[in-house]
């Protein structure tokens, strides 16, 4: 019985060097397995984590948004300083207009291209102020009227009278009736007309050195800058053949002058200050000092007398193109003898004088006699003549010195003299009226655009007293 439960048992015999090894085996086992518990821990963990990124990732995702929103408020709203920061951006504004090269472009057609197509600078380095021809204008020889001082003011009395603006004709402009005012737009081979500097005792008065300097220029560019006025910008752009053959002259009076000298800004033993000539004229014969600035800005043929060219820049702005390059693409190429821009805003003169009551550049008084007298000459309230706009943006003035030209420009003095000193009303009343002058270029506003960078009105004119 024994015998058979011994048989059917099975028996595993065991040294003590086995016990030892299926001990170290068992645990061995054991580490292996604390091994695969850490281990499946640390998933557990990082399973947790997962399932609450996924549960809250639309937070998530809008966190950042939330803190950038929060730092542009504080932006916004933040310190005072901060606030002053739009004055700054208009101020690198105004500061980065100055001296920009880039051209001004528009699209024609479909197609952009350039406003003012100035010739390639190989070109505009040779080129030359052309020899004069022989013209066929109606208009050959222009004489400069004068008055006698008898019949105007006389005695002691001319240089009191002279400032009053009861009539704005004295010493300087002349005495122009009415008649003559009418006479001298028939265009004969030779013109007699007013055209300032009608005696020795009217004022703007230039030294005989800045006298003989003018007399040797050809071409020129002119600006003005009188009762303080603008700053004076250096022009920009041009060919080292400009710099030789064209003259650069800036008008100033005393007042100006001051001014300019305050900020630091001298006149050299030179006369110039960087490429300008510095001409300062005395004894300004207006009150008006917007008046006083239309002399060498119509009357250049009279301060030149040698010059066969000539561009006026108003002084809000800096001339940045070559001058050369600009008669050539404005006069020369074009066949004109005067180039102007068209007006940016309005055709008609008759919208430009209510447009100028309504800024008060002129009382509604002087308007109304002035429009009155066009009105009355059958001028008419077009918006166009000769194919282009009727009104002009005068503070650019391209032109050549011709017998025809000249006496345009002592035409339109004339009637900025008589009437009021904004020259886009009595611009086009000038032009039909001298009906022998065809050869206009009213170039497009965007060519303005081109020639100068605007930088505005920095100061406000001081006047005269008397």
């Amino acid at each position: 019985m024994a015998s058979s439960m011994f048989n059917n048992s099975i028996s595993i015999s065991m040294s003590d060097d086995d016990s030892d090894e299926l001990a170290g085996k068992m645990k061995v086992r054991v580490r292996r397995k604390r091994k695969k518990l850490g281990f499946r821990g640390k998933n557990n963990f990082f399973l947790r984590m997962f399932w609450k990124l996924m549960k809250w990732w639309t937070v998530l995702l809008f966190l950042p948004a939330i803190g950038l929103l929060i730092f542009e408020s504080s932006r916004i709203s933040g310190k005072p300083s901060e606030v002053k920061k739009p004055d700054f951006v208009a101020e690198e504004k105004a500061v980065g207009n100055l001296n920009r090269l880039d051209p001004t472009t528009r699209v024609v057609g479909g197609v952009r291209e350039r406003c003012l197509k100035l010739l390639p600078p190989e070109q505009l380095e040779i080129l030359d102020i052309p020899v004069a021809e022989e013209t066929s204008f109606p208009v050959r020889r222009v004489v400069y009227k004068s008055d006698s001082g008898t019949s105007y003011l006389g005695g002691n009395a001319i240089l009191l009278e002279r400032h009053t603006e009861a009539t704005r004709f004295n010493l300087f402009t002349g005495n122009q009736t009415l008649q003559e005012r009418e006479q001298s737009y028939k265009a004969n081979e030779t013109a007699v007309v007013h055209c300032g500097f009608y005696s020795e005792n009217g004022g703007f008065r230039v030294s005989d050195e800045d006298k003989n300097y003018m007399k040797t220029c050809k071409a020129v560019v002119t600006t003005c800058a009188f009762g303080g006025g603008d700053d004076l910008y250096q022009p920009i752009g041009m060919s080292s053949a400009s710099l030789q053959k064209v003259c650069y002259v800036a008008f100033w009076d005393e007042i100006t002058l001051a001014a300019q000298e305050a900020e630091g800004k001298r006149i050299d033993e030179n006369h110039m200050i960087g490429k300008w000539r510095i001409v300062v004229v005395r004894d300004l014969p207006f009150t008006d000092q917007r008046l006083n600035g239309k002399i060498p800005k119509m009357l250049n043929h009279r301060l030149f007398p040698q010059a066969r060219y000539s561009i006026w820049v108003d002084s809000k702005s800096q001339f940045r193109r070559d001058p050369l390059g600009v008669l050539e693409a404005l006069l020369w190429r074009t066949n004109s003898s005067l180039a102007i821009s068209e007006h940016g805003a309005r055709s008609s003169v008759y919208d430009e004088g209510k447009a100028v009551v309504k800024k008060n550049k002129a009382t509604p008084e002087e308007v109304k006699e002035q429009l009155t007298r066009y009105r009355n000459d059958g001028f008419p309230d077009e918006k166009r003549f000769n194919g282009k706009k009727a009104l002009a943006e005068a503070s650019i003035i391209v032109r050549e010195h011709t017998p025809l030209t000249n006496l345009f420009m002592c035409l339109w003095f004339n009637e900025v003299v008589r009437f009021t000193s904004r020259d886009q009303l009595s611009f086009p009343y000038v032009l039909r009226q001298l009906k022998v002058l065809k050869n206009v270029n009213m170039f497009p506003v965007c060519t303005r655009k081109d020639l100068v960078n605007s930088m505005g009105h920095k100061r406000k004119v001081k006047p005269l007293t008397s």
